[in-house]
Formats: structure tokens, sequence, C-alpha cells
């Protein structure tokens, strides 16, 4: 399909999912480029650059879309549940799926220059290892590794189908982000696990990890540059686990640790039972998402070429990455163990924080 000529400088932009690890970084690089920002997301955080119009609600309720997307230009669509595991695994589809189904829905009502739709690389593996992912692979919901991954595909097909109908809608798709600020996602917890020292016995997968900010600039050139109908990966440095481990092993200040390699047959055996405990005795999230261990099987060399080439997509160094994301892990562990003054406050799960 033909490219669309991209936003202008002030346009007015609505982050779904604004105060979340990808919402909240993308709103502070369209608001370092000279955009009007509104966010909608069901929590509201302190740390949106100032002049950033925050709306309260969710992208489960039509009316709080309607109400945030009057006189928006470009919808971000980034709002969804990013874990890998959940105890209400319905939790899934009614976020990532039906949320993404009214807020295209509502968007047929409102003049948009473009639409953003932030998925997942998730969607672009099956359960069969493969040498090289690309925006061309072409899967089937049977395909997919679990209840996130299906809840991410059948989001983007909505999407796809919107820009078939003639809704101007691009889609991204983000390999495994990490970053400041990163949150519990699951890339960031991998690398906190690791940075305690994590299993002796790993599963040597390649992994894709892209800088939490280089996707807020991939997003912002998927609206610039993208074209209608099309799906662009938004991906880093593919690098070995076994590689990742040792250079964390160094950012942490020991000497690297000795691992062994396991079988995928084996990792998947170990998610399987650490997963049912967590479903039927704990309630607690398990050490390895089966997802997550079928992802890990099924990934390869992730190739960015189409970004870069079509969106000029540009990444930062890999190590300067990584190094800003110990550090905001480090910080972030003292933080937790300063002794605070103030009761905990206890806050709801937020049902629709940004991948």
């Amino acid at each position: 399909m033909s490219k669309r000529r991209g936003p202008n400088a002030m346009a007015l932009s609505l982050v779904t999912g604004g105060c979340g690890f990808i919402g909240s970084h993308l709103v502070a690089h369209l608001v370092a480029g000279g955009e009007r920002v509104r966010v909608l997301d069901t929590c509201v955080s302190d740390d949106l650059p100032r002049g950033v119009e925050v709306m309260p609600g969710s992208i489960l309720d039509p009316a709080a879309v309607d109400a945030a997307l009057e006189g928006v230009q470009v919808l971000y669509h980034v709002a969804g549940l990013p874990q890998l595991w959940l105890p209400d695994k319905g939790a899934f589809d009614r976020i990532n799926w039906r949320g993404t189904e009214c807020v295209l829905e509502r968007a047929r009502g409102h003049r948009l220059q473009r639409i953003v739709h932030c998925s997942t690389e998730a969607v672009l593996l099956g359960r069969r290892p493969v040498g090289r992912v690309a925006e061309s692979a072409d899967r089937a919901l049977a395909e997919m590794a679990g209840s996130y991954c299906r809840s991410k595909y059948r989001a983007e097909q909505a999407a796809l189908a919107a820009a078939a109908a003639g809704l101007p809608v691009v889609i991204a798709n983000p390999t495994a982000v990490i970053g400041p600020g990163g949150g519990p996602t699951p890339p960031m917890a991998m690398l906190s696990l690791f940075l305690r020292g994590g299993p002796r016995f790993i599963l040597d997968c390649t992994l894709n990890l892209v800088d939490v900010r280089d996707v807020a600039a991939g997003l912002a050139l998927a609206a610039a540059h993208g074209a209608v109908g099309e799906r662009y990966l938004i991906g880093g440095t593919n690098i070995r686990l076994s590689a990742l481990v040792r250079r964390l092993d160094l950012l942490s200040g020991r000497r690297p640790l000795r691992r062994w390699g396991i079988p995928g047959w084996l990792a998947l055996g170990f998610a399987q039972v650490d997963e049912w405990i967590s479903d039927h005795v704990s309630g607690k999230p398990p050490t390895a998402p089966v997802t997550g261990v079928r992802l890990a099987i099924a990934s390869g060399w992730f190739d960015t070429a189409k970004a870069v080439a079509q969106l000029h997509f540009q990444t930062r160094p890999f190590a300067e990455t990584l190094a800003d994301a110990v550090a905001w892990l480090a910080e972030e562990s003292r933080r937790q163990d300063r002794p605070t003054r103030r009761p905990p406050v206890a806050i709801g799960a937020n049902a629709q924080k940004a991948l």
C-alpha cells in the first residue's frame, strides 16, 4: 500500500497506555519533538512531561475512548498486558484483543491521519525453531505459544482488518524491550534474575533486545513513514543468552559464573511443572512461564532491515542500552531497600499497562 504523509509537528497525538513502560517513553519522545500529547490510561503517572493531558479511563470503555480521541490526529495504541503468565488467563483476550477492537471501532468515528498499533515479535514465532525472523512470517493462531501470544495475534489481525477496511493503520512489532524505567516486564525481570546470579542451567536461545527509547522513536517513525497495512519489526541486537548473562555477570561486578545449556524439551518440562504449581497451588508467577520457554525454543535471528530501510529506524549501541537497564534496576533495588516513614499504599493491578 502507498505511504501517506506523516503527522506534522503540532499534531495532537493520543497514546493509550501512556503511563506504562513503552507508553511513557513514547510520550516523552513525542513531547520532545514538539507534539501535543494526550494519554488514556487506567492509572496516572507523576513522571509524565509537563503539559501532557491525562484522561483516566480504560480502552474497554467506548465512551472513554471516544472522549480521548476527540480532536486527535495520530493514535498510538500501546495499552496492553505484557505479562506471559496471569492467574486469570481470560484477561489477555479482554485487554489485548477486545481492548484493541474497541479502540479501532471508536477510531472509525474520528478523522485520524495515522494509527500505530503496537504489537509484538511473539506473533511472528511459531512453536518450532526458525533461522530468521522477519515481518513476512505468516503464522496461524494455533501456532501461538500461549494465551498472551494468542491475544496479541488476534489484536494484530483486527488491526490488519481495520487497515484493509480503510483505517490508516500501521503495525509495529517490538522485540524484547529493555531499558530504564522497565518495571516488572518479562525482559527486565529476566535481567534482574541473572543480575542476582540466576539459574546455572539455561536454555541457550537467541534473543533480540531493543532499547525502550529506540522503540519509542520507532513508533513515531512508523507514524511518519510507515505504509498503511504494513508491519515493521522494531528490534535491536541479536544475542545468545549465554553471551548476555556473561555481560550481566561482569556488569554486576562478579566473575562470570559457569552455566550449562539444557535442551528445549527439558526446559519446557520444567516450565510446565512450574506453571502448574503457580496455577493450582501458589498463585504466584512462575520462574519460567511456559509461553516464554516456547518462544525461546522457536526464536531465531531477527531481521530489522525493513524498518531500517523504510522507516529510517536506528538503535543506540547495545552496551549503552544494557548498562542503562542494569543501572536502573540497581537503583530500583536500592530504592526498595530504603526505609520509609510512610505506610505502603496498596495499588490495584493496572488493567491496561503498556507492553
